[in-house]
């Protein structure tokens, strides 16, 4: 999945700090962390790519067991197919979740397409689900209890989600 406009909100805080450089913020929702936990658990695998390099998304990415990690990339055609390999799957078997123009070309390449709620027109108009969340609002969470429920295995899921 993309993560600016998808697990969050598609803003980009910059702070400037005392010594004259700069700190990146970002707000991820906890839902959404709950449900790629939730993914991982059950054995579906998550990444992330992303055109901005972010310590923070780096973090993010760590908490929550997300697989695959490829920051910093100008387009995202070769980090999918780096994914791909990695995981020993056919783009039939991949979802991918996006909000913006660099993510047409590898949803085109997915066997399910998903753009979230606040997603550009383009690409919710060759998607196969637009979700009913807004990007950073839920919406990766809506799509891990979509593939889990499409597989009759959201039931298996839940007590897995209780502390």
């Amino acid at each position: 999945m993309d993560v600016d406009g998808t697990l969050t909100d598609g803003g980009v805080c910059l702070m400037s700090l005392p010594d004259g450089g700069i700190a990146e913020m970002k707000v991820f929702n906890s839902q959404d962390g709950l449900g790629l936990k939730l993914a991982h658990i059950m054995g579906i695998k998550t990444g992330f790519i992303t055109g901005r390099k972010s310590p923070a998304v780096q973090q993010r990415a760590k908490e929550l067991s997300v697989d695959f990690v490829y920051l910093g990339q100008g387009t995202k055609m070769i980090a999918y197919e780096k994914c791909l390999q990695k995981a020993g799957v056919g783009t039939e078997e991949v979802a991918y979740l996006g909000d913006d123009l660099p993510d047409i070309p590898v949803a085109l390449r997915s066997g399910l397409a998903v753009a979230v709620a606040s997603a550009a027109p383009e690409l919710k108009a060759i998607s196969h689900y637009v979700t009913n969340a807004a990007g950073g609002a839920g919406a990766a969470r809506e799509v891990v209890e979509l593939i889990l429920k499409a597989q009759g295995r959201w039931e298996e899921a839940i007590p897995q989600a209780i502390a």
